[in-house]
């Protein structure tokens, strides 16, 4: 079994391990449990895959540990301060302690809610995320970032809450969605995107592979983009500055999401397709401000296409009503709107009072 291993520095490093069967790894996954108490959350779809198996392993290589299991119904809409409630209440019942962990099994709904409980619960005890869809593994469980939704906007109540560890089974993705893997491939070519325009090249020659569900394509496109978010967190680890840059496309694609009341499950976008959409509306509006060519974007909306995603705004959706939603994005400032633009492919930077006119033309 080949582990690939990424390392995140920073005040709490840690690292990134991703490579197939990890989850029924016990003593590696023991390895991050400190206390007698283990809390593991996943949801109505992961955890009758793997959660027995999980338990099965760290109870064989810690028999004395004390675990409970919370199951959430699955999806975006779930990610509310009542299912955080419910998380706290578990923790309660168990009697969770300062050195008790909690794991996340799931996808980037489960692993932003469980790590806002484990933020609060005692000030803050341990987290280990154990991501089951691309999405998570390269994006949401890496960089301390939980939070959870409300009516108003995405992930507007959170807190920075790096995980002990997080450990990504590649071999979960077999039992992945086609929806949910092309929603994952949005966020590999995000760091492409933004940072390297050679990956992005990387990404155009094995495009088919990754949709294919190549083992080598997948591992190398994962250990790729957490280097990429694992350079940019340890130098920013609260987003103070550069860290924005990874929600390249998001102030879009949050405002979608929002507007269309998470429904990525009842015909609306869900976040990965959600921030493809987005990622082709920076680059148009990047190029209408005359920042970078429009042969970039045309670039990045093949891409996308050639993946199964969007590339233009669902039908029916109201370019001031998104306007509305972006203004209350927590990218938003005092002084207007900021949005990642780029220069051109492999160089994005933060643009501050982008206006509203310039905002609404590429939203029509």
């Amino acid at each position: 079994m080949t582990v690939r291993r990424v390392e995140v520095s920073g005040t709490v490093p840690y690292a990134v391990e991703a490579g197939p069967g990890l989850l029924a790894d016990g003593e590696r996954l023991a390895r991050h449990v400190r206390g007698r108490h283990v809390l593991l959350v996943s949801d109505g779809n992961v955890a009758p895959l793997y959660a027995d198996g999980v338990e099965a392993a760290l109870l064989a290589a810690r028999p004395q540990l004390q675990m409970a299991r919370i199951v959430l119904p699955p999806g975006e809409q779930e990610k509310t301060l009542s299912r955080f409630g419910e998380v706290i209440d578990a923790l309660a019942g168990l009697g969770a302690t300062r050195d008790a962990t909690v794991l996340a099994l799931g996808g980037g709904v489960v692993g932003d809610l469980a790590g806002f409980a484990a933020a609060c619960w005692m000030r803050g005890v341990d987290i280990v995320q154990l991501p089951t869809t691309l999405l998570a593994m390269v994006d949401s469980s890496v960089g301390g970032k939980t939070a959870v939704d409300l009516p108003a906007g995405k992930n507007l109540v959170g807190a920075f809450h790096p995980p002990r560890a997080v450990i990504a089974d590649t071999a979960t993705l077999r039992t992945l969605p086609d929806r949910e893997l092309r929603a994952g491939l949005a966020e590999v070519v995000k760091y492409g995107a933004i940072m390297d325009a050679d990956f992005l090249g990387w990404l155009e020659a094995h495009a088919e592979r990754l949709l294919a569900r190549d083992n080598a394509a997948l591992a190398e496109a994962i250990v790729h983009s957490c280097a990429c978010k694992a350079a940019v967190v340890a130098r920013d680890p609260l987003e103070h500055g550069e860290r924005a840059l990874l929600n390249f496309g998001h102030t879009f694609g949050h405002a979608i999401e929002t507007e269309q009341g998470y429904a990525g499950a009842g015909g609306g976008l869900n976040h990965g397709e959600a921030v493809a959409v987005g990622m082709v509306l920076a680059a148009r509006l990047s190029a209408r401000l005359g920042m970078a060519p429009d042969a970039d974007a045309d670039r990045l909306q093949r891409l996308l296409e050639r993946l199964g995603l969007p590339v233009s705004l669902p039908h029916g959706l109201d370019g001031g009503a998104l306007l509305a939603r972006m203004r209350l994005d927590k990218k938003a400032s005092g002084s207007g709107i900021r949005l990642v633009l780029w220069d051109r492919a492999g160089a994005a930077r933060l643009v501050g009072d982008v206006s509203d006119e310039a905002i609404l033309t590429v939203l029509s």
